[in-house]
């Protein structure tokens, strides 16, 4: 009987592949069985925590060296395109600083990935908006008031 089970539970699982690629594409597809950059990352330079409107939270970590992102990171609680508009968020973070990565928008994530389901653009999206989050994050820190300079 497990041998039937294993059977059933293998074919599941290839025609949800299957439906997988070609609804959103192999290069889609690939980045989410193998997502790059998703990982906590401790003590970032810049943090950026946003919950879309359909209830994903997505979270992306900036560290910075010399005025520009070394390392990028990303979490979430979200669907599959979540997860991959995540991943490329924080892969086209490296190598940018803050001016550049300001030109980094949910259309710029679409492109990247080549594009989703229409109903799922809002992810490209709410990686972007959580990107620009960790940058204001970074900024704030390196151009603190001086209020708050002076913990006044």
């Amino acid at each position: 009987m497990s041998d039937k089970l294993d059977a059933f539970v293998s074919q599941m699982q290839n025609q949800i592949d299957e439906d997988a690629r070609r609804a959103y594409g192999e290069v889609v597809f690939q980045r989410w069985l193998a997502p790059l950059y998703m990982e906590r990352m401790e003590a970032p330079d810049g943090y950026g925590r946003v919950t879309g409107s359909c209830g994903d939270t997505m979270e992306i970590f900036l560290r910075f060296q010399e005025g520009r992102v070394v390392q990028g990171a990303f979490q979430t609680d979200g669907c599959l395109a979540s997860i991959v508009c995540g991943s490329y968020s924080a892969e086209l973070a490296l190598g940018k600083d803050p001016d550049e990565l300001t030109e980094i928008t949910g259309e710029r994530v679409l492109q990247a990935i080549g594009g989703l389901p229409d109903e799922e653009t809002h992810c490209a999206f709410l990686a972007a908006e959580s990107l620009q989050e960790a940058v204001d994050h970074y900024m704030k820190k390196q151009h603190p008031s001086e209020r708050g300079a002076r913990g006044v």
